[in-house]
């Protein structure tokens, strides 16, 4: 894909909207992907704390339920492609069941990321999208290895985050969808003290090291495609 004059939309959570990273307009991994290759425009829709699935519960932070099925309906149709990275929420804090691959709605992790990957083949049909996989992560302390810590109601089926990569990765398969795989080919890993201390804020979200790292690999990718 020639990336020179396009516009790109950035579908995420809380990493795409840049927390983390000290300096935005420069070193968030879009703006540097928008700067080294040239493109017209780049739409930022990261919002932080939000999940790809629904969330049965209501959050204390209402934002955190605007998940990517219904924000992606507000995305401009005018982009000449489509990035969406996320899934590490919903390990995290989301209370949706992780369901099945048959499922096809946003009520289940397996059916809110086949909705969505169908959702967008239909709104920009022709153009190239593309999912990210949660990078590996150890926020406050617990390794992304076991079920999340974080103190909410998760369901009995809740994983491992590679449990949620995985999804991903089978349904882009499915959907003919590429993926990036940024657990497993991301050379990050916060469950490592030097890796932590280098390339995040919290063992979770991505300082501007972190970030250049995230748009050198989507940018190859894309050129790629």
């Amino acid at each position: 894909m020639n990336l020179e004059g396009k516009s790109i939309n950035f579908l995420g959570d809380s990493i795409t909207f840049g927390v983390g990273v000290s300096d935005i307009p420069n070193n968030r991994f879009d703006n540097i992907i928008c700067r080294e290759h040239k493109l017209l425009k780049r739409n930022n829709y990261g919002e932080g704390g939000t999940r790809i699935a629904h969330q049965r519960r209501p959050s204390p932070n209402p934002r955190f339920d605007l998940c990517f099925c219904g924000r992606a309906y507000k995305m401009s149709t005018s982009a000449d492609a489509v990035v969406v990275f996320g899934g590490v929420n919903d390990y995290l804090h989301g209370d949706a069941y992780i369901g099945t691959p048959e499922d096809t709605t946003p009520e289940t992790f397996c059916g809110a990321v086949n909705f969505l990957m169908t959702m967008l083949k239909d709104r920009f049909p022709g153009k190239p999208i593309v999912f990210m996989t949660p990078t590996r992560s150890c926020f406050k302390g617990d390794s992304d290895e076991g079920r999340s810590g974080y103190p909410c109601e998760k369901m009995p089926d809740a994983a491992p985050l590679v449990k949620y990569v995985d999804i991903i990765i089978e349904a882009g398969k499915r959907n003919d969808i590429p993926v990036i795989d940024l657990y497993r080919n991301l050379p990050i890993n916060p469950n490592i003290p030097e890796n932590r201390d280098k390339y995040t804020i919290d063992g979770l979200h991505l300082n501007d090291e972190g970030h250049k790292l995230i748009a050198k690999m989507l940018g190859e990718f894309l050129l790629a495609l």
